[in-house]
């Protein structure tokens, strides 16, 4: 029934990004600064030709990202400060560090159809598996890896790059006035600090301009009561949570990786499932639910791309928008945005809304039935539209925390009503996989069909990845009869 293939996506240590560094403690800089600056030229040039030789290989544009971060840092310096270049670059070094940031692990894949299908055979499919990766201090992050489906569903990957870039920030980035206030009453921040601060703002405004608005309010309200701090410090939360990043073109799929930058993700990107959407007028647009940790909540969040190089981070609000496991599915289902959640942490819910950001409406749909399920079952992914039905990969947690991937079929025009379910799992465990970093788990963010194939990438034990195939009609065969 199932045939795994022999692919293996495994963490590599070697793979580090370079992230900026800045000591809490601020007077810190102009220490760091005077060391390297005591240093005599000759000494200079000896330590900057030692950090080139061991680490200029390892970056693309090591210079450019030394002298980038030398600039980060003048503001804690005089402004007559005018280094060498040779200096500019050794306290650009001091402030920067490399990051292992999948060195633990790389797993709980999704798999969607890559935006450029140029040069391929016919009846093939370029692909996008992306990835959650862990490594230093357990933080995930997102990353990816592209390949060719053949016509037959046999999936072969791309070469790795050994280079790795973080995506960067975008300047400038656009907030949607009307969405960002939707999400400020739903914070229950609706009161004349909020209205002081955003009502001057355009239509559309940028992250300095609001920061300014809330200087204003500071200068002209001080001192400041509690409650409209407590105002100014969540309007900057929110902002700060829904932001844009890209990367430079050049880099190759392999090499961009999304590092957590807001303050809802300082401990992770978690678990990404990502889907293609198909708006009504028939333009597409990629989506991914994903779960952002701070260390100690977790808040439900969707990112949006159209070429996997410029992404949009926003969070999702609504009292339904909770939990871990969300799913949209890939296109709007009697006019409506329809997400398969688990709202109570046990049991599948189905989700409507008429805006994507806001989410009221949640109904279960199916609850915990077969042992390796009775402690909860979720969603292993959007849900596949077939001629059927929508194929809703699930994920059962069984006796031990064991993990293992099912499947339900869900009508077409009524996702709430179940056409049938597995009663045994799809993927199991094996002894050859049950030992990882998380023992006796497998588990998948996405699926896709090809040419009447079903393939499945999933992680083994939270380590390391492989993909599954499966003919379609085989499984809607024993979904109908179940």
């Amino acid at each position: 029934m199932i045939k795994n293939t022999d692919i293996s996506i495994i963490p590599e240590r070697e793979r580090v990004i370079i992230r900026p560094f800045i000591p809490a403690d601020q007077s810190r800089v102009s220490r760091i600064v005077w060391r390297v600056m005591a240093l005599d030229k000759s000494a200079a040039e000896k330590e900057l030709k030692q950090v080139m030789g061991d680490f200029s290989q390892r970056h693309y544009n090591f210079e450019a990202i030394l002298e980038q971060q030398f600039e980060a840092v003048r503001v804690y310096l005089p402004s007559d400060f005018l280094p060498s270049e040779t200096r500019k670059q050794l306290i650009g070094a001091c402030f920067i560090g490399e990051r292992s940031y999948e060195a633990a692990a790389l797993f709980n894949p999704a798999i969607v159809a890559h935006p450029d299908q140029a040069g391929i055979g016919r009846g093939c499919l370029r692909v996008i598996i992306s990835l959650r990766a862990t490594g230093e201090g357990h933080i995930s992050t997102l990353t990816f890896r592209s390949g060719i489906v053949g016509k037959d569903g046999s999936v072969s990957l791309d070469e790795d790059s050994r280079f790795a870039c973080a995506a960067e920030p975008k300047l400038g980035a656009l907030y949607d006035k009307v969405c960002f206030m939707g999400k400020l009453y739903e914070m229950g921040l609706e009161n004349d600090c909020s209205k002081y601060i955003t009502d001057p703002l355009a239509d559309g405004f940028t992250m300095e301009q609001l920061q300014d608005r809330i200087n204003a309010y500071t200068v002209n309200h001080d001192p400041m009561a509690q409650t409209d701090k407590l105002t100014c410090e969540k309007i900057l939360w929110l902002a700060r949570c829904n932001y844009e990043v890209t990367f430079d073109p050049r880099f190759a799929l392999s090499e961009r990786v999304i590092f957590p930058l807001s303050p809802s993700e300082q401990n992770g990107m978690e678990d990404a499932r990502f889907v293609l959407f198909k708006n009504d007028d028939g333009s597409k647009k990629y989506y991914a639910t994903y779960t952002a940790y701070d260390g100690k909540v977790i808040l439900p969040q969707i990112m949006e791309t159209e070429d996997f190089l410029h992404f949009k981070m926003i969070t999702l609000n609504g009292r339904a928008a909770l939990n871990k496991g969300m799913a949209l599915f890939p296109r709007k289902i009697n006019g409506r945005y329809a997400m398969i959640s688990r709202n109570d942490n046990e049991r599948i819910f189905l989700m409507y809304s008429d805006d994507i950001h806001f989410w009221h409406e949640a109904v279960a749909i199916m609850e915990p039935v077969y042992p390796w399920e009775f402690v909860q079952i979720g969603n292993c992914g959007s849900p596949i539209e077939t001629e059927r039905g929508w194929l809703l990969l699930t994920h059962g947690v069984g006796m031990l925390r064991q993990y293992a991937i099912g499947a339900a079929l869900l009508d077409r025009d009524d996702p709430s009503r179940v056409i049938g379910r597995l009663r045994q799992p799809l993927i199991h465990w094996n002894d050859e996989s049950r030992g990882g970093y998380v023992p006796n788990v497998v588990y998948s963010c996405g699926s896709m069909v090809h040419n009447g194939t079903l393939i499945i990438p999933y992680a083994l034990s939270d380590q390391k990845t492989t993909i599954a195939l499966m003919p379609l009609r085989e499984i809607l065969d024993k979904l109908s009869k179940s």
